[in-house]
Parts: structure tokens; C-alpha cells; sequence
């Protein structure tokens, strides 16, 4: 919901980020395997109910995950070429690192306040249903000339739960992890009218 707002008040020190790594030895894909990296180890270390260390972890990792894009893209300007499979594993890895960081809270919060595995369920299954939502309206889309264009390898139908807010949630519960599970309830509730809102949007987008 705040994605486009968020990113037009960070784009300035993006770009300077992008540029301060644009150079010999870094890539998109590097950055994308790295954000991969420590985005499952955070999920280790919160399972481990290392929480401040899985904290860390986490917002270094999306912040790896925010830079490749726009590195790739300002190498694209200057000569270089595009990559889809870039793009590819960019989003295979952060499903990659969603899911694995809502289990391993799942895990640390269970061990240390005995709490319940179901809300957490509910976390996955809507994200599975958001993702197969957005996934199949951007394969569609660019096969019958409905792409939105915003500069991403995929076109992005907006919704109440995107980047910026699973930010926010994961490292919320990060934060106060003995909370968890009523976070984990609330955020289900959120991405699941975020997949509705995109099946919707969706379909009448392609009709």
C-alpha cells in the first residue's frame, strides 16, 4: 500500500547506494544471492531466539534486496544489458526469505512462549495465495499487453500488503517476539484482503 510513496522518498539515497556499488566484483545477482543469505539467516537465528541478531539480519537483507534492482537497472543506462533471469531470482528469493523468516519466528516464539503454530499457518497460507495472485496476473499480462511498467521485472498489481509493510510486520515481531502470534493473526487477515484485492483487480484488469 505504501510501496510507491516509500520508494520516491528513498530513491535518492538508493541511487547514491547503487552507484557506490557499481563497480567491478558487484552484481544484481550477487546482491540478490547475499539479501538470499542473510534472509535465511535470519530466520535461523530467530529460531534460535537470537531476536535482535535475526533483526539485523533481516532489515540488512531487504536492504540487499532493495539495492539490486536499481544497481541492475543503472547498468542498463549505462550500456549494460537486461537480464530477466535476474529479475527471476530476485523474486524467487524472496519468497524464499518470507517464508523461511515466518517459520523460523514460528519456531523461536513456540520454544520460548510456548506459542501456537496456527497463526503462523495462516501467514503462509495467505502469502501462497497473494503470491500465486499477483505471479499468475504478471505471466498473463505480458502475453496479452496488460504489463504494468514501473521499472520491475514483473508487473506489480498494488494491494494493502506489499514490500514496505511486510518490512514493517517482520520486523515487528522481531521486536517484540512474545507478541508474535497476534501480530501473525492480524498480518494474515491483511494479505489475505491483499490476494483478494488482486484476484479482483486482476481479473478485471484482464477482461
Amino acid at each position: 500500500m505504501f510501496d510507491t510513496a516509500v520508494r520516491r522518498q528513498l530513491d535518492p539515497g538508493i541511487q547514491v547506494l547503487a552507484r557506490w556499488l557499481d563497480r567491478p566484483g558487484v552484481t544484481p545477482d550477487r546482491l540478490t544471492l547475499l539479501g538470499l543469505t542473510l534472509g535465511v539467516g535470519s530466520a535461523l537465528t530467530a529460531a534460535a531466539t537470537w531476536w535482535w541478531a535475526a533483526l539485523v539480519l533481516w532489515l540488512v537483507s531487504r536492504l540487499c534486496d532493495g539495492l539490486d534492482g536499481p544497481l541492475a537497472r543503472r547498468r542498463r543506462t549505462h550500456g549494460g544489458t537486461a537480464s530477466q533471469a535476474g529479475g527471476f531470482l530476485d523474486i524467487t528469493a524472496d519468497f524464499v526469505v518470507y517464508g523461511s523468516t515466518v517459520v523460523g519466528v514460528a519456531v523461536g516464539a513456540s520454544s520460548q512462549f510456548d506459542a501456537p503454530w496456527l497463526p503462523f499457518a495462516a501467514v503462509l497460507l495467505a502469502y501462497y495465495v497473494n503470491g500465486a495472485a499477483f505471479l499468475a496476473f504478471s505471466s498473463i499480462a505480458e502475453r496479452t499487453g496488460h504489463q504494468i511498467d514501473d521499472g520491475r521485472s514483473l508487473s506489480f498489481l498494488g494491494g494493502l500488503a506489499e514490500g514496505t509493510e511486510t518490512i514493517v510486520v517482520h520486523s515487528l515481531w522481531l521486536l517484540v517476539p512474545a507478541w508474535s502470534p497476534t501480530i501473525a493473526w492480524a498480518w494474515a487477515g491483511v494479505v489475505a484482503l491483499s490476494a483478494g484485492q488482486r484476484m479482483v483487480g486482476g481479473y478485471r484488469t484482464l477482461q
